[in-house]
C-alpha cells in the first residue's frame, strides 16, 4: 500500500523539478527548414509520394525488357474417359476378345520445370522506359516546385506573422503615448491650465487605442496559428519570432535578366518541360505499336509418373508478332498520345507566358514597396517632430490639447504606415523570389 503511494509522489516530484520548456524560437529561415522537411508539409509528403510512383512505374516499364524467368513444379494422379472423348466407340480394334476400356487410370504424372521468356526487339517497350525515366525527373522537378511553393507559402506567413507582432508592438506604444497624454492633461487641468474636455478628449483617446491592442492581439494569434498550420506543426505550439519587419536592399535586376534566370531555374518550369518530353514519348512509343517484335522463349525440366523414372524434355525457340489489325484501338490510341502531346506543349507556352508576368509584377510591385518604405519613414519622422512639438506648445499654454490629440493620430497612422511599407516590401521580396525560383535561397 505505501507503494502506491510513493509511486504518484514520485512522479509529481520529478514532474514539479523538470525544467519547463519555453517558446519554441523560430526564424523565417528555421520555419522554412521545418515546413520543407520530409516529414513536413502535406504538400512535400505528397509530392515524395508521387517520386515514389514514379519510380514504382518505371520499374514495371522496364520488367518488359528485363528476362520472365519461372518454375513450376505439378503432381497428380488422374483417370481419362475415353468413352467422354469419343474413343470407346469410334476406334476399335480387330482383335478377338479386345474392347477399348472407356476408362484408364489412375496414374501419376509429375513434371518439374523451368520457363524463360526474353524480349529481343520491341521499340514499343524501349520507348516507353524511356518516358518513365523522364517521368521520374519530372516528379523530381515536382518535388522541388512543391518545396517552393512551401516555401514561399511559410515565408509569406512568417511575415503576416511577424507584422503581428509589430502591429501589437505598435498599439501597445500608441497606448503608452495616450496615457502620457492623459496625465499631461491631467496634470495641466491640476495647474489651473488645463479643462476637463481636455481631459475627456485623452480618455478618448486612450479607449480607441487600448480597442485597436485588442484587435492587434487577435490578429497576432491568428497570424501565428496560420504559420504554424502552413509548416505543419502543432498547432498548441507557442512560437517566438526572432525576426521583425525591416528594409533588406535586393541587388538590381533587369527584366531580361530576371526572366532568362526564372526560365532557367523555377522547378515547376523544369517539371513541365519534362512532362512534355514524357509526352512526347510516350506518344512515340504508341507509334511504334506497329512495327514487329522479336521474342524467345525456353523450357526446361522432368516428365513422368515419379521423380525416380522422370525424363527430361526441353524446348525452346523464338517467335515474331506483326500486328496486322486490332479494330482501330491502336490507332485510337495514337490519336489520343498525340493530342495528349500537344496539349503539354500548350501548357509549357502558357506557363513561360505566366513566368513573364510573375516577373514583370514581382519587380514592379519591389519598385513600388521601397519607394513606399522610404515615404514612410520620412513620414513617421515628420510626424513624431510634430508631436513632440505640440506637446511643448501645450505644456507652454499656447495651445489645447485638441492639436496633441490630432498630431498622436498622425504619429499612429504614421507608424501603420510604415508597418505596412515594410509589410508590402517584404511581401514583393518574397513575389520576386518565388517568380525566380528563389525562395529557399533568399531566405538562408
Amino acid at each position: 500500500m505505501k507503494l502506491i503511494w510513493i509511486l504518484p509522489a514520485a512522479a509529481l516530484l520529478a514532474s514539479a523539478q523538470a525544467p519547463e520548456r519555453g517558446p519554441l524560437r523560430l526564424s523565417m529561415k528555421r520555419a522554412v527548414e521545418v515546413a520543407t522537411a520530409p516529414e513536413g508539409s502535406a504538400k512535400i509528403q505528397l509530392a515524395e509520394e508521387a517520386l515514389k510512383q514514379a519510380q514504382a512505374r518505371s520499374a514495371e516499364a522496364r520488367a518488359s525488357l528485363l528476362p520472365d524467368l519461372e518454375s513450376s513444379f505439378q503432381y497428380r494422379s488422374q483417370t481419362m474417359s475415353l468413352a467422354g472423348m469419343g474413343l470407346s466407340s469410334a476406334f476399335q480394334i480387330p482383335i478377338p476378345g479386345f474392347q477399348l476400356p472407356s476408362l484408364i487410370g489412375p496414374f501419376d504424372v509429375m513434371d518439374a520445370r523451368a520457363t524463360a521468356q526474353q524480349s529481343i526487339f520491341d521499340f514499343s517497350s524501349i520507348r516507353r522506359f524511356q518516358a518513365s525515366k523522364v517521368g521520374i525527373t519530372a516528379s523530381k522537378s515536382d518535388l522541388e516546385a512543391s518545396s517552393e511553393q512551401v516555401a514561399a507559402q511559410v515565408a509569406r506567413a512568417y511575415l503576416a506573422a511577424v507584422k503581428g507582432d509589430t502591429d501589437v508592438d505598435t498599439a501597445e506604444a500608441n497606448v503608452t503615448l495616450s496615457q502620457a497624454t492623459l496625465t499631461q492633461a491631467e496634470n495641466q487641468k491640476n495647474a489651473g491650465t488645463g479643462t476637463g474636455i481636455e481631459i475627456t478628449r485623452a480618455k478618448v483617446q486612450l479607449a480607441n487605442d487600448r480597442q485597436r491592442l485588442v484587435a492587434a492581439q487577435n490578429a497576432r494569434r491568428a497570424a501565428h496559428l496560420q504559420l504554424l498550420r502552413a509548416m505543419g506543426v502543432r498547432l498548441d505550439t507557442d512560437v517566438e519570432l526572432t525576426d521583425r519587419l525591416q528594409y533588406v536592399p535586393v541587388d538590381a535586376v533587369t527584366l531580361d535578366a530576371a526572366k532568362a534566370q526564372a526560365l532557367k531555374e523555377r522547378p515547376d518550369y523544369q517539371a513541365q518541360q519534362q512532362r512534355e518530353s514524357n509526352a512526347r514519348l510516350s506518344a512515340s512509343a504508341t507509334t511504334l505499336e506497329r512495327l514487329p517484335t522479336l521474342s524467345a522463349a525456353a523450357d526446361y525440366g522432368s516428365i513422368g509418373p515419379g521423380l525416380n523414372n522422370a525424363l527430361p524434355t526441353r524446348t525452346y525457340g523464338i517467335s515474331i508478332r506483326v500486328p496486322v489489325f486490332d479494330g482501330g484501338r491502336r490507332d485510337a490510341r495514337r490519336v489520343e498520345s498525340d493530342s495528349q502531346y500537344r496539349a503539354e506543349k500548350v501548357r509549357t507556352n502558357d506557363l513561360k507566358e505566366q513566368i513573364e508576368l510573375d516577373v514583370r509584377l514581382a519587380l514592379d510591385s519591389l519598385g513600388s514597396a521601397a519607394e513606399e518604405v522610404q515615404v514612410a519613414k520620412d513620414g513617421l519622422g515628420l510626424a513624431d517632430n510634430e508631436l513632440t512639438q505640440a506637446r511643448r506648445r501645450y505644456e507652454a499654454g499656447v495651445a489645447n490639447s485638441l492639436e496633441v490629440t490630432d498630431a498622436q493620430t498622425r504619429l499612429e497612422r504614421a507608424r501603420d504606415n510604415q508597418t505596412g511599407a515594410l509589410y508590402a516590401y517584404g511581401l514583393a521580396r518574397i513575389d520576386l523570389a518565388q517568380a525566380m525560383g528563389r525562395v529557399r535561397s533568399m531566405v538562408q
